[in-house]
């Protein structure tokens, strides 16, 4: 396989800023701040402030930590990096997974008196 070509520096560049906005529409859909990304993830500041602004191509590991972070499993990030939306239905289920079965079903019966609510209306 040949080395990338000058001419692939814009693409890669531009990559990187796509990639770095939607991390960051992720971490503030979430509330998150990029202090307490990079604690929830275990990165540094500058690391999570880096991927953000698209100066840095982050590392599986690296990856793997803000996923971490945001409550998300990998192949959600990708997914919704792909289609260029975030996936709020499948962000929902890989946050709701590392919760209590108990937890988890109290928001069932949240979810199911919600739709009721909105049927009746």
């Amino acid at each position: 396989m040949s080395e990338p070509q000058r001419g692939d520096r814009p693409a890669r560049a531009e990559s990187g800023r796509r990639f770095g906005r939607h991390v960051r529409s992720c971490r503030r859909a979430r509330g998150l701040t990029q202090e307490t990304l990079a604690e929830r993830s275990r990165l540094s500041l500058d690391t999570v402030r880096r991927v953000e602004k698209g100066t840095f191509s982050p590392s599986l590991d690296t990856l793997r930590k803000l996923c971490m972070g945001l409550r998300l499993e990998l192949s959600t990030l990708f997914e919704s990096l792909e289609l260029g939306e975030r996936e709020a239905a499948r962000e929902l289920g890989d946050a709701l997974a590392d919760l209590t079965p108990e937890v988890q079903q109290s928001l069932f019966q949240l979810v199911a008196a919600i739709r009721r609510q909105r049927s009746e209306d």
